[in-house]
């Protein structure tokens, strides 16, 4: 899952790098789908936790997501955003808390009924705020978007400038997610979590608990959705139920099979592919969905390890490692 070799390192920071330069070189259209793809990319890769790392594939996972935004907007006066430090801690508790319980017993099962109970508590999210007048109902509702800043100070920004603190507030928190993950995943832990997704039997016999050791990776994964959500909220200042709904969790698997199921930063790359193909479909034709099934398809025929596994270029693949003194 972790990047491997020199020549890895340095394409993640080039395209680390060129991400960074975005805001400089794009108009402010693509500002802001620059920033949708960064959301769906911190989406993407906390499920990334659960599917790639832990081998459980949740239809559920959305429902995190949406209900971290939905906390935003539930706690935010009408007419005054938050603060960043009150509305982050807040958005990842929510989503965690709700991880732990939809986990505690979804994670008694497994398999394709693991994965229809998941579906089936996203679903009744979905319907509390679908049904209800709770979040604004069907049409959903605005919020004052969350403030960098702190008590009754914040950071001085234009209705120009906004967008650029967004984006690379997104990108850093997406940095950070990356790095987290990678860390954990070099851990004990994460070694784990690995040996259960490859035999989950064998890794019992060897006495893990691994019903704790999933709910662990749910819980966590479950955070980092919140994450995702309190940036959309504070990117959109808006919320609706399409946030829980299942083919929002469904986009975010596929972006994970686009970009590539065995990296870390497969689901990254998927998460910008797929919103560039939607951007690109929406301008060739109206059929946007055919033209994205039919690239997804082909995508996942061609590239079975997926755009992550395309071999990197020969310049990059033989980058030659720092020369050292000799003792003397």
């Amino acid at each position: 899952m972790l990047p491997r070799g020199r020549s890895s390192v340095v394409a993640l920071g080039m395209a680390t790098a060129l991400l960074a330069l975005l805001p400089a070189m794009a108009p402010p259209y693509y500002l802001e789908l620059g920033t949708y793809a960064l959301i769906y990319a911190m989406l993407a890769l906390s499920l990334q936790l659960l599917v790639g790392c832990t081998g459980l594939v949740s239809l559920g996972h959305a429902a995190f997501y949406g209900l971290a935004a939905y906390s935003v907007y539930l706690v935010t006066p009408p007419g005054r955003g938050l603060s960043i430090l009150l509305t982050l801690p807040l958005a990842v508790i929510t989503a965690g808390f709700a991880a732990l319980l939809v986990g505690a017993l979804s994670l008694r099962t497994r398999g394709f009924f693991f994965l229809m109970v998941t579906l089936a508590f996203g679903q009744m999210l979905f319907f509390l705020f679908h049904d209800t007048k709770l979040g604004g109902g069907t049409d959903g509702a605005f919020l004052a978007r969350p403030v960098l800043g702190v008590f009754d100070w914040q950071l001085p920004l234009t209705r120009r400038q906004r967008p650029y603190a967004v984006y690379y507030l997104a990108l850093t928190l997406l940095i950070a997610m990356f790095l987290g993950l990678v860390l954990l995943l070099r851990s004990l832990f994460g070694r784990v979590l690995d040996g259960i997704r490859v035999n989950e039997h064998r890794m019992r016999a060897l006495g893990y608990d691994t019903y704790r050791y999933k709910l662990a990776a749910f819980t966590i994964a479950g955070m980092l959705a919140g994450v995702a959500g309190h940036m959309w909220a504070m990117h959109r200042g808006f919320v609706n139920p399409e946030l829980i709904g299942w083919h929002t969790s469904a986009e975010a698997l596929l972006m994970i099979l686009i970009g590539g199921l065995t990296t870390l930063h497969g689901p990254i790359i998927g998460a910008l592919a797929f919103t560039a193909l939607g951007e690109v479909a929406q301008t060739v034709t109206e059929r946007k969905l055919l033209v994205e099934g039919l690239v997804v398809l082909l995508a996942v025929i061609a590239l079975p390890k997926g755009l992550s596994g395309i071999a990197l270029p020969r310049f990059i693949r033989h980058v030659p490692p720092p020369e050292t003194k000799a003792n003397g």
